[in-house]
């Protein structure tokens, strides 16, 4: 396959193109900065990876890139924890999202040789907050900033299956590695000082970046996988459950609460991520045939954090 990707020097990107490489597919990198995707991907080691310029919010001759390529994975947006949000910063949330896909979508609706399929991201913000509801893909979206955004997100994907483009939309979850999110929450711990975060009692729906990339390759490559699909682990739990396994594999204490202030100070207003929180459940993702790797909290972080 030829994929091209947007949002690949980031996180989870730059992981997806690791395995990409690894399994001898071509890879078009879409970025706003060419020197920096050249370090991360350097030409000696990634021949097989073309880098391409461009402004994602922006219709461009980058456009035409998307000619040729059978799957297009859409990882592009603006760090929700990154920045506090002041309105222009909301804005910025929601344009690197909303703007990129529409100008993604149109690039598509201008290729003669159309890619077969777009994987485009979105997040399990899309539901909402809850301590006591379960969601799945068929539940309603909730009332929040994230909500919108994802709503938003996702709506602006919607016009390229009428281009005759199979659509994935995959709601992700807080994604475990070293890296994102989590690294910020690991500070307490390795202070002596971690506990429960918040009130402990929010849902921590959560999912390895190895299991987030093995989705994205099993939704580009089954031509019958279509819709919208939760990337979280089947297994879900409480940020209390969560903060003392990941004590118990850092072999650090995890009894000190860390208050919500101690987080919102880490992550700025993306702290409603991990102090609120939502269960849910990827029941349309295990239908399709999906299987994880990682289906325990303990296993994903003795993976990514023992030695």
């Amino acid at each position: 396959m030829k994929v091209a990707i947007t949002g690949a020097t980031g996180f989870v990107g730059s992981r997806l193109v690791e395995r990409l490489h690894s399994e001898g597919e071509q890879i078009l990198v879409l970025t706003r900065n060419p020197e920096k995707a050249k370090r991360i991907f350097p030409d000696s080691a990634y021949p097989n990876l073309e880098i391409v310029a461009y402004q994602p919010k922006q219709s461009g001759a980058w456009q035409k890139f998307i000619d040729g390529c059978d799957g297009v994975v859409n990882l592009a947006g603006a760090g929700i924890a990154d920045e506090r949000w002041n309105a222009s910063r909301k804005q910025e949330i929601m344009d690197s999202r909303k703007v990129t896909t529409e100008k993604l979508v149109e690039a598509i609706a201008q290729a003669n040789s159309k890619p077969s399929v777009l994987v485009s991201g979105s997040a399990i913000g899309y539901y909402g907050t809850s301590e006591t509801v379960t969601f799945d893909e068929h539940s309603n979206s909730g009332n929040d900033f994230l909500a919108e955004v994802c709503r938003a997100w996702e709506t602006a994907a919607e016009p390229v299956k009428d281009l005759g483009v199979r659509l994935v939309i995959l709601r992700i979850g807080i994604v475990l590695g070293m890296g994102g999110t989590v690294s910020k929450m690991l500070t307490p711990f390795k202070l002596f000082a971690g506990g429960p975060i918040g009130s402990g009692k929010q849902w921590f729906s959560w999912v390895h970046i190895d299991d987030l990339v093995g989705l994205i390759l099993h939704s580009l490559r089954h031509p019958e996988i279509e819709g919208k699909f939760n990337a979280t682990s089947p297994n879900p739990v409480r940020m209390g459950e969560f903060c003392q396994d990941l004590g118990l594999v850092l072999n650090r204490p995890s009894w000190l609460p860390v208050p919500d202030f101690a987080i919102e100070l880490l992550l700025g207003d993306g702290a409603v991520v991990v102090l609120e929180g939502q269960k849910v459940l990827p029941k349309q993702t295990q239908a399709s045939g999906f299987e994880y790797q990682y289906s325990t909290v303990k296993s994903a972080l003795k993976n990514i954090l023992a030695p």
